[in-house]
């Protein structure tokens, strides 16, 4: 069952409504294992009885910085405090899980937090939120992050749009992104390829295209730029013995790359001088559904 129109108007205002200022902290002893009722009060809870959240979108965490909180969590502790919930007589993060684990390496017994009461809906959404909010989630993370809501919680692109503050267009790009080879992916997730080279890769109709160009763009240290072209040279096609080779004004070439890469599907331009048309190819309905509504054609 989808939030409430005012739900959705609270998470859409960011984590800092879901963080109240302090009034106090009361501190709960390490036998105390029942959690306590949600209250606006902060809190000192054992990190011994919070576990990790199953709704985190973040599976890669940058050692150096971790390392870097962690040193100062050691000299100043922790200024601003986790955000958990209670679940079956223990706490599960909502928001703050490097916090938490650099407040366990600095050998902390207790962490600063709030106890919220969320269903599952909210928490997760609160962990893409708040990922989405200081760009700590790779594409292909975020791209996950996304399909699991739609898929665990039925949210319509428009929906995850709004809830996370990101255009409509945006969100279909991280879905599309899944379509591409695994092998794509790591790459991705590996920073050896941005989510640029990644939309140049998408406009391929091959998965094998895809992987062997991705790859030489690695071996290459091909630029976005580099790579929409070789994507644009390798979707032409061959020209027929009988015909001429297709010339183009390279206005009209930066044009069909420009409107390829915002599309998502291959373009041709038939130009004479100012005149002519611009043809879509599409290789699904769900293309052609997005392209209508990019156009603001959709039914």
């Amino acid at each position: 069952m989808n939030p409430t129109p005012d739900k959705r108007k609270a998470l859409g205002r960011g984590l800092e409504t879901l963080l109240p200022a302090a009034r106090g902290i009361q501190t709960i002893a390490t036998d105390a294992a029942a959690p306590q009722p949600s209250s606006d009060r902060l809190r000192e809870l054992p990190l011994e009885l919070i576990d990790r959240s199953p709704y985190q979108p973040r599976t890669h965490l940058d050692e150096t910085a971790l390392q870097e909180l962690t040193e100062s969590i050691r000299a100043c502790g922790v200024i601003q405090p986790i955000t958990v919930r209670a679940v079956n007589g223990r706490y599960q993060l909502v928001a703050g899980e490097r916090r938490w684990l650099a407040s366990q390496r600095a050998g902390k017994a207790t962490v600063p937090a709030i106890v919220r009461q969320l269903s599952n809906e909210q928490a997760m959404e609160i962990g893409i939120i708040e990922n989405l909010q200081r760009e700590d989630l790779n594409p292909v993370e975020q791209a996950r992050a996304y399909e699991r809501l739609s898929r665990e919680f039925g949210l319509t692109q428009e929906q995850m749009a709004q809830r996370t503050g990101k255009d409509r267009s945006s969100v279909s790009n991280f879905l599309r992104l899944l379509k591409l080879p695994a092998e794509v992916l790591t790459l991705i997730e590996s920073a050896q390829l941005s989510f640029g080279h990644a939309k140049a890769l998408m406009t391929l109709d091959s998965p094998e295209a895809m992987n062997r160009l991705a790859q030489r763009a690695v071996q290459l240290s091909m630029s976005v730029r580099q790579l929409e072209a070789a994507v644009y040279q390798l979707m032409q096609p061959a020209p027929a013995t009988a015909k001429p080779e297709r010339v183009l004004d390279p206005n009209v070439r930066e044009a069909e790359q420009t409107l390829q890469r915002a599309l998502g599907l291959r373009v041709q331009i038939q130009d004479r001088k100012g005149k002519g048309k611009i043809v879509l190819e599409y290789q699904s309905l769900e293309d052609f559904d997005r392209v209508l509504e990019m156009l603001g054609a959709a039914r």
